[in-house]
């Protein structure tokens, strides 16, 4: 069904059918009732892209997500969840959730420019930023409501969301040092992806708070997947002096890094001390010794996201100055098998045995009770 035949059942003008639709003035309470139950009545819905060209809006939020940064939303709970959270806090106000999917071919900046010079969203929300990011500059020049999920160096003047990598990292290294490491990893993104630095930089600034330091031949700078895990776990067993414990970023990494770890004869939580990152991912989920890792609620993080997002839509449509909303998500260590290693007092300088290239020495080990295997 279209307006002409909406028109044509109740009798009335296209013209008076359209302004009932759209909340126009000039039509009757009587009238614009009539109009709107024969609509819901026979299924008929007005045509979105028509409407956004006459309000200036499309009832429509968009979440960009970059391919070309080694993350992937396919089979991966992460974004999927957020997504979910997002679209029940846009459901609020009848608006829908739309998935910008920016192929590893494209420009991110390119293809940001497209979603804005065609209309296609009331606000957009950019992911997997990067420390100099130029979505973030344009989308700033042209006044569009946007939320960063993810730190950067470009802008200033906006709304942004970010994981605690700075908490992550503190209580990491508190608890490996606790337990007697010295000797630190840090397994993290290679490339320009912003939050890579941000967890590496606050791991350094954990350690030195314990007056340690973070060695650059101890930073494993990888791809986030399970053969970027295997290749960090092939660099850490190749040092001469090599480290007790190590940090990894993101969990499919970990994976891989136990793949590689195992196969030389190397037991995680066993040998050496391994602490993951989000618990949320399924990825870690199997790994034995269990993963210790970091628990967050990306259902609350998603709605915040839509919540925050609709004050900014709501603010551009009034003509009101936005209010700009930045966010560190908290995150709560789970303690897992991987971390019961402890060394002992003697051996946290000297865990390596130069005798034994292809192997780590086991420092003398004393199990904790972290409950979690």
């Amino acid at each position: 069904m279209n307006i002409h035949d909406l028109a044509r059942r109740l009798n009335i003008s296209i013209g008076t059918v359209s302004r009932a639709l759209n909340d126009r003035a000039g039509v009757s309470k009587e009238t614009r009732k009539r109009v709107l139950d024969a609509a819901k009545k026979h299924g008929y819905s007005p045509d979105q892209s028509g409407r956004s060209l006459r309000r200036g809006a499309t009832g429509m939020v968009g979440f960009m997500v970059v391919a070309n940064t080694n993350q992937s939303i396919k089979g991966e709970p992460f974004f999927m969840t957020i997504f979910d959270g997002m679209q029940s806090a846009l459901a609020k106000r009848s608006l829908d959730l739309v998935i910008y999917y920016c192929g590893a071919e494209q420009s991110p900046e390119t293809y940001v420019k497209r979603i804005v010079e065609r209309r296609l969203v009331d606000g957009l929300i950019v992911s997997q930023t990067t420390r100099r990011d130029k979505r973030i500059d344009y989308l700033i020049e042209q006044h569009v409501p946007f939320i960063a999920f993810g730190r950067s160096q470009s802008g200033g003047g906006h709304s942004w969301l970010d994981l605690d990598f700075e908490g992550v990292a503190e209580r990491s290294v508190d608890l490996l040092v606790s337990q007697g490491h010295r000797r630190i990893a840090v397994a993290t993104t290679a490339g320009e992806v912003n939050f890579g630095h941000v967890y590496r930089e606050a791991c350094r600034a954990a350690l030195k708070r314990h007056g340690l330091r973070l060695d650059e031949e101890l930073i494993l700078d990888e791809q986030m997947s399970e053969s970027g895990g295997y290749a960090a776990g092939e660099r850490l067993l190749a040092l001469a002096d090599r480290p007790t414990a190590v940090m990894v970023v993101e969990n499919s990494m970990a994976i891989g890094l136990y793949n590689k770890l195992q196969e030389a004869g190397v037991a995680p939580g066993r040998d050496i001390a391994v602490v993951g990152f989000d618990q949320s991912s399924t990825t870690g989920l199997f790994l034995r010794p269990r993963l210790t890792q970091f628990r967050l609620n990306l259902i609350e993080l998603g709605a915040w996201l839509g919540d925050h997002m609709l004050a900014l839509i709501d603010a551009k449509q009034s003509g009101k100055a936005p209010q700009v909303t930045r966010k560190i998500w908290p995150m709560e260590m789970v303690l897992g098998g991987s971390t019961e290693m402890r060394v002992a007092s003697g051996d946290a300088e000297s865990a390596s045995d130069a005798s034994k290239p292809n192997r780590l020495r086991r420092p003398r080990a004393l199990r904790t009770s972290a409950g979690a295997q």
